[in-house]
């Protein structure tokens, strides 16, 4: 059984230092980081909320998401598709399933859709010019409403590799809008294309 919130806060306080600190983590000692180790400090510890504050569309009535459903590159019955403005990298998406659900409660049906568009859109956004991978990110903890984050990597840019990408994306200066939003016309007339659904709801 996994650790109470007290006993997990007094495991991790067990590593801290006097001010709550933990050490620095193995990551930021990768090449990949964009922070020096030397200056940099690790936050103090808080101890738990409980009960922890609900996630913003909690409530369906009160959910950005759900309203939102206009707004899109691509969609089709069960899936919307968005383009994030005024992020560092050449390009992220976002799916989000059209009505209100979150991982855990996704229906079977939509969970295999979800594997299968997750495939194709990575698969899209990987074939763009000078994009090398496409990061795909599940968090969960700011929005009740299920939303699966596509990060295109740029070519050749090493230091973006793996689990950092997010955090140089908001390090970055933001990327020019004209071409995001060509390349994101590209992936969703690539979607039309292999599996369906279409560019502008109805």
């Amino acid at each position: 059984m996994a650790l109470r919130p007290d006993e997990f806060y007094d495991h991790a306080l067990a590593a801290t230092d006097d001010e709550r600190r933990l050490p620095l983590a193995r990551m930021t000692g990768w090449d990949v980081s964009p922070f020096e180790p030397d200056g940099l400090r690790v936050a103090p510890l808080r101890p738990p909320v409980l009960p922890e504050p609900p996630r913003h569309g909690e409530d369906p009535s009160n959910c950005d998401a759900c309203r939102d459903q206009g707004d899109g590159i691509w969609f089709n019955d069960s899936w919307r598709l968005t383009r994030i403005a005024g992020v560092g990298v050449p390009l992220v998406l976002m799916l989000h399933p059209r009505e209100h659900y979150d991982m855990a409660d996704l229906p079977d049906g939509l969970a295999a859709e979800l594997g299968v568009l997750t495939t194709h859109i990575v698969r899209h956004v990987q074939a763009l010019a000078h994009i090398s991978r496409a990061h795909v990110y599940r968090i969960g903890d700011g929005g009740a409403h299920l939303h699966i984050w596509f990060f295109a990597r740029p070519e050749g840019q090493a230091q973006l590799y793996g689990s950092w990408m997010p955090v140089w994306d908001d390090l970055l200066p933001e990327y020019p809008a004209d071409v995001a939003e060509a390349d994101a016309a590209l992936v969703a007339d690539a979607l039309v294309a292999s599996i369906g659904g279409r560019r502008k709801a109805t």
